[in-house]
């Protein structure tokens, strides 16, 4: 539709089409909810990272020195990621033993097919 020839006449079309170019970039937005903006990821130090995960400073130097939680070392700096620590947290989640009669079910009715 031309945008310099709306007349009374062709007000509908003009108003259907501004519905449609509406949802059009309605469904862009919602589709990219968040920017593509890269997110810089900042170290952080032992006293945070103790904060972060609840754990005491000997026992964050044993979960790094026996390689069970993600970190850097940088001379004699130790280093990590926020993203990295909450993702190892999760990583240790525990399930429910509603999931774990669930699982076992299915493994029952699995074998009972096989």
């Amino acid at each position: 539709m031309d945008k310099n020839n709306i007349s009374f006449d062709n007000l509908p079309q003009a108003v259907a089409h501004l519905v449609n170019e509406l949802e059009t970039i309605k469904s862009l937005v919602e589709k990219n909810q968040r920017p593509q903006v890269k997110e810089q990821r900042i170290p952080i130090g032992i006293d945070e990272a103790c904060k972060l995960i609840g754990k005491a400073k000997p026992t964050v130097y044993t979960l790094v020195r026996k390689r069970i939680l993600p970190s850097y070392k940088n001379g004699k700096k130790l280093y990590f990621f926020r993203d990295e620590l909450l993702e190892w947290i999760e990583n240790g989640r525990r399930k429910t033993l509603q999931e774990i009669n669930d699982d076992s079910q299915s493994y029952f009715e699995y074998k009972r097919k096989a």
